[in-house]
């Protein structure tokens, strides 16, 4: 809606355009960055400037939303709490909020609805492992975005260490979505509390009603104290998961890392919802909401495949044309969620699926090969991770986490050797990787001070697993290429980056011999990037490295020879590497705002020959994690979208909704087929050249999402799928047999 008289034209440097939406407590405001991205700005309402105990409260707000920023909540991009009209700006989520879609549209039903109740329950867990309770977690306070549902308003959150705040002679919240305890003793409200908020507000949104719902909020607030939910028209298998999180104790209610567990077992296709369900209506609340607004694109569908209907991206708004393309992709989601059923063998008329299904047919399994799964346990059993797996032969090597490098037999999962790793495993330091009958992995802490963060890349013997030789190495590369990643292996050369982070070392392989030694150059920090069989250095300023805000790097081709740096060529920053194309190095545009990265909008590439770098936007800002296979760039987004881009146009080639939240990827089978994973051990299958669906699997492993941008977890061995999953877990399976769901 437009701005009305007596709205400011400005907050804190920010122009405003409209007015999203006003509460009880505050204003909403669409307004502009610097950089021309829309914002959300609330601004608290003059009553509540001059009330101490408010302030103290926004404040509270303020550094709770600035805690749990992140992949399912709302970025915090400024804010002035001590200002004489306070405010908070955040980043703006296009989308309808859960309460307009089920007022509109009516309940959600099947693999919408599983995707819909998955990215709640990372959204609280997230929250929550930010030491953050949220205490209004309600329809009004769920934005649908296209790329998953957002949390949002964290007026009367706290930390869960601090007392709760209170307001005088007030209970904060909404009765129908609060909890027993947030009723009658609100001071002692805890994580628990926000899980049975997320349950009542999946019993909304299966069935457009509260489990509570009463003719008063008087009668719903009694009902949520003493009464047994009505769960009558809610989905079987969703009622079995969500009912113990609506237990009166909180302490019989499962936390949120374990509902998270509970869902991805649940099936892609929950079924649909009962007549009475299907009736129910509710009405719009009034308090603070994000509304969709946007520039020149249609509505988004909320959780829903943009592949169903890629022709009304850019087209003009037809709000009841797009409900039926909505309509239409969930339909399509849920028919392609179901699993291995999908895969058709031995048609002699068979499509894309089908061709690939035959060549990956031909492929001999290992003699006596059987599925299998293992776990491969580490230095610090406390502490489990997940491996990454490169294959030789019948050979498997598997690192990272607590384990330097294990040898497995592809056949059975049988374990030749393992050496482990004492310290505590960091995010993302995997295998090194394989040269001829030298394997290198990395170890972290020593056995006499195992909580010590030094790093060593480790040389193995490929047979025997007795070490070789190691080096000490260092472990910035993160805060250069957005990828950990401190040492490469490229033939039967090693490079590294010292341990004081001021060079890079290149050794032979097996043997351990110092090849060269080249410094960085001065003020300068750099990381090793591959590139096929070029080396470069990505290098930035120290200053920048130092605050983890690079937007200066410079490529620098190595000499694999020598170790020479050649001439630098800069690149429009921030930006990481991807893979290769056409011999050419890819980059991917970080958009961000301040530290917080939004995701990527752009394409670059670096011709070796010329080292001319050429650019491309991508049709929009992608978040989730990137990789390349065959020349083509994927990114999935956390909510299981998988979109094929161009590298070098950045334009788009398909887009396929899967049911693997959190997957890394691609991984290809060299017959057309490529496999995305997520640390669950759910692996879905899909035709390179269409995005076409071939199999999807069930979960194997008690795992999340997994980091953003992690490597991909799939090795292909011919026939046999290899994945690795969370908790050190390994299992293979034959790619024409892959596990049926159910």
């Amino acid at each position: 809606m437009s701005l009305r008289g007596g709205d400011p034209e400005e907050i804190g440097g920010y122009p405003l355009e409209a007015r999203l939406g006003s509460g009880g407590m505050g204003t909403v405001f669409l307004g502009r960055s610097a950089s021309g991205r829309p914002v959300a700005i609330k601004l608290i309402h003059q009553q509540f400037a001059d009330d101490d105990e408010f302030r103290i409260r926004f404040r509270q707000e303020v550094a709770a939303a600035r805690r749990v920023s992140g992949a399912f909540t709302a970025a915090v991009i400024d804010a002035d709490p001590e200002a004489a009209h306070p405010w908070m700006a955040t980043t703006f989520i296009e989308g309808p909020t859960l309460a307009q879609r089920i007022a509109e549209q009516g309940p959600i039903g099947g693999a919408e609805l599983r995707r819909l109740a998955i990215g709640l329950t990372e959204a609280l867990r997230d929250i929550h492992r930010a030491g953050v309770v949220h205490r209004d977690l309600k329809p009004s306070n769920v934005v649908l975005s296209p790329e998953g549902p957002r949390v949002i308003d964290f007026g009367i959150s706290r930390a869960a260490d601090q007392q709760t705040l209170t307001m005088t002679g007030r209970v904060i919240g909404t009765p129908p979505f609060m909890s027993p305890e947030q009723l009658q003793a609100p001071r002692g409200v805890g994580p628990r509390s926000d899980v049975f908020s997320l349950g009542t507000l999946l019993v909304y949104a299966a069935t457009g009603q509260g489990p509570f719902d009463a003719d008063s909020p008087y009668m719903t607030a009694y009902q949520v104290v003493h009464e047994a939910p009505s769960l009558g028209a809610v989905p079987d298998a969703l009622r079995r998961v969500v009912e113990p999180c609506l237990a009166k104790d909180p302490d019989e209610r499962p936390s949120a890392d374990d509902l998270l567990v509970r869902l991805r077992d649940l099936p892609t296709d929950l079924g649909g919802v009962s007549a009475v369900g299907a009736d129910a209506r509710c009405t719009r609340e009034t308090d603070t909401q994000h509304h969709l607004v946007t520039d020149d694109t249609p509505v988004p569908a909320p959780l829903a495949s943009p592949a169903a209907d890629e022709a009304s991206e850019h087209a003009p708004r037809r709000p009841r044309r797009r409900l039926r393309s909505v309509l239409a992709a969930v339909v399509a989601v849920a028919v392609i969620g179901g699993g291995a059923a999908l895969m058709r063998t031995g048609d002699s008329g068979a499509d894309e699926g089908g061709r690939t299904v035959a060549a990956a047919n031909k492929a001999p399994l290992p003699e006596g090969f059987r599925p299998w799964r293992e776990s491969v346990a580490g230095g610090r059993a406390d502490i489990p991770d997940e491996l990454r797996c490169v294959a030789r032969g019948d050979a498997l090597f598997c690192g990272g986490g607590g384990v330097v490098a294990t040898r497995i037999r592809a056949a059975d999962g049988s374990r030749v050797w393992t050496e482990k790793s004492p310290g505590v495993p960091a995010q993302g330091v995997h295998l090194v990787g394989v040269s001829g009958d030298t394997v290198l992995g990395y170890r972290i802490g020593t056995e006499e001070q195992p909580d010590s963060s030094a790093t060593e890349v480790v040389a193995l013997d490929a047979d025997k697993g007795r070490e070789l030789w190691s080096a000490p190495s260092g472990a910035q590369s993160t805060s250069v290429t957005g990828r950990t990643r401190d040492a490469v292996v490229l033939g039967s050369t090693v490079v590294t980056v010292d341990a004081a982070n001021s060079r890079f070392e290149a050794r032979q392989a097996r043997s351990g011999r110092v090849l060269w030694r080249t410094p960085f150059p001065a003020g300068s920090k750099c990381a090793p990037v591959p590139a096929g069989k070029r080396l470069y250095a990505m290098c930035a300023p120290a200053s920048e490295v130092a605050s983890t805000e690079v937007r200066h790097p410079v490529l620098r081709e190595a000499g694999l020879a020598s170790g020479r740096l050649g001439e630098a060529v800069a690149v429009k920053g921030p930006a990481v590497p991807a893979g290769t194309a056409d011999g050419g190095l890819v980059l991917l545009r970080e958009r961000r705002e301040g530290p917080a990265l939004l995701g990527y909008d752009g394409v670059a590439r670096v011709d070796p020959a010329s080292r001319e770098v050429s650019y491309a936007r991508l049709p929009r800002t992608f978040d989730g994690t990137a990789g390349m296979a065959g020349g083509t760039l994927y990114l999935t987004a956390p909510t299981g979208l998988v979109t094929a881009l161009d590298p070098v146009t950045g334009k788009k080639k398909w887009s396929r909704q899967t049911a693997v939240e959190g997957a890394s990827g691609p991984a290809p089978d060299g017959a057309g087929t490529l496999y995305f994973s997520s640390a669950s051990g759910r692996v879905a299958a899909l035709a390179a050249r269409t995005g076409k669906p071939l199999f999807t699997t069930d979960p194997r492993a008690d795992g999340l999402a997994g980091e953003v941008n992690a490597a991909p977890r799939v090795t292909v061995m011919g026939r046999v799928v290899v994945v690795a999953a969370a908790r050190n877990t390994v299992f293979a399976f034959d790619a024409t047999k892959p596990p049926r769901t159910g």
